[in-house]
């Protein structure tokens, strides 16, 4: 059972979780949602089709409908989910893991995450508990179900001509392959990599954030000289981008590059998320346009629920997912992709190039994320922010997800992974000699006093 986290069911397939525990998370997923039909979805992984079968019996098994779309990326889903008014709904997908994981996303009406918080620790009480799983009088049915050509066609309301700009991008063997040529095309001006579904992800691993797997795209910017490089992870549900110089960009900081389009270009000013990791420049950027801030923990079953509740005009993660009121408050790697290279279009009609514009936002010299192997997660995070709250007075303190700690010149988040036996370790300084010395600092109390290692 310990494929159960804050955001989904995920695990190494027949180790983590198997056949049977896929089985009654799906049975009892129409009764935690009072569902009657739940819409399926599955990703490309060689495991999938089992995954699929196991839980389409549950589904079924528990006397509702299984409303199947077949192959698909999470957002898809999202989008069928909310679009055509499904209460509950299924991805099989572990997203950026590599080939041995699979996992499912459930979501439920309006697209809204169903978090572990929010329900999937009750079904893991359920099944703790032995929860009896009777075949239902009247079984469900399945129906095969298409949206590829409705979801392409809500997308492409928010695609410009890209005929003026050269595009690179990395499929990476995955879900992106779906729609990718569909929405970008197939000319001169757009160069692709590992652009077939391949559920062994020969090439890399699906994640975008793991700098090696980055290379390719960036040697394949350089090499057709392209205006911007995009970078989906397995699912598409997170995009990375690189610049036209073949370098990779943070990705908090596109969420301050996206003011150029949501406030120059359409005249929104409202809320914008990030969170907790965030660059404080994104907000120094935006502020002046008219926006307002809001920071919130990690993970698309917190901040898509934050966006919804704070009606944000759009939001980002650290991780590469971002937010749009646009998308029914969820994320969607296609649609921050369309909105970035309508950007990078705009840019180059001004004589200016994507670095240009992502050095306007750079402000700080920022550390990227550190992880630590640690088995003391809380006693660590406690010991980094009380050594430096006794040092320092602090200008700003969050401790919703880990700890940001916020000084004159200085700023640091310490949080403990979700998913992975980490503790994470962030800090963003006004000069590289500050910023390394406040590495050192924290890398000397949790290896010395914790036994961590990087």
């Amino acid at each position: 059972m310990g494929a159960f986290h804050a955001y989904d069911i995920r695990g190494i397939w027949g180790k983590d979780w198997d056949r049977e525990t896929a089985y009654k998370v799906a049975y009892f997923i129409p009764r935690l949602l009072g569902a009657d039909k739940v819409l399926v979805g599955r990703d490309c992984r060689v495991s999938s089709p089992e995954v699929h079968d196991a839980v389409v019996k549950g589904v079924t098994d528990a006397g509702a409908d299984v409303y199947d779309i077949g192959l698909s990326s999470t957002p898809m889903v999202y989008f069928g989910t909310a679009n055509y008014g499904f209460k509950a709904s299924v991805q099989i997908t572990a997203s950026h893991n590599s080939a041995p994981y699979n996992g499912m996303k459930v979501s439920t009406t309006d697209a809204q995450a169903i978090g572990y918080d929010a329900g999937l620790g009750q079904i893991k009480q359920w099944i703790d508990a032995g929860e009896p799983t009777p075949v239902a009088a009247r079984r469900g049915q399945v129906f095969q179900k298409e949206i590829l050509a409705d979801y392409l066609a809500f997308m492409r309301k928010f695609k410009e001509d890209y005929s003026g700009i050269t595009i690179a991008m990395d499929l990476s063997n995955g879900m992106s392959n779906l729609f990718a040529k569909e929405i970008f095309g197939t000319g001169a001006n757009v160069h692709y990599l590992f652009d077939t579904m391949d559920g062994r992800f020969p090439n890399h691993e699906p994640n975008p954030l793991i700098e090696a797997n980055v290379v390719p795209l960036e040697n394949l910017v350089r090499e057709v000289s392209a205006d911007a490089g995009v970078i989906y992870d397995g699912d598409a549900d997170r995009v990375v981008f690189v610049d036209e110089r073949g370098r990779f960009i943070s990705p908090d900081l596109l969420i301050a590059l996206m003011g150029r389009y949501y406030v120059g270009k359409r005249g929104l000013k409202g809320i914008v998320l990030q969170d907790i990791r965030s660059s404080k420049a994104v907000g120094e950027y935006l502020e002046p346009m008219g926006c307002k801030m809001y920071t919130w923990k990690v993970g698309r079953a917190f901040a898509a629920a934050k966006l919804r509740e704070i009606d944000g005009v759009w939001g980002g993660e650290l991780a590469g997912h971002f937010y749009f009121r646009d998308f029914f408050y969820s994320d969607s790697g296609l649609l921050a992709s369309i909105i970035v290279l309508n950007i990078v279009k705009a840019l180059k009609a001004e004589g200016k190039t994507l670095s240009q514009a992502i050095a306007e936002i750079v402000r700080y010299e920022n550390s990227g994320e550190i992880n630590y192997r640690c088995e003391d997660k809380k006693g660590a995070m406690d010991a980094v922010k009380d050594y430096f709250m006794a040092r320092e007075k602090a200008t700003a303190f969050m401790d919703f997800d880990g700890y940001r700690v916020e000084f004159p010149d200085w700023w640091f988040n310490v949080r403990p992974s979700n998913t992975e036996p980490y503790l994470r370790f962030l800090c963003e300084a006004s000069s590289r000699a500050l910023l390394e010395e406040k590495i050192a600092v924290v890398d000397r109390i949790l290896k010395e006093q914790f036994g961590a290692t990087r």
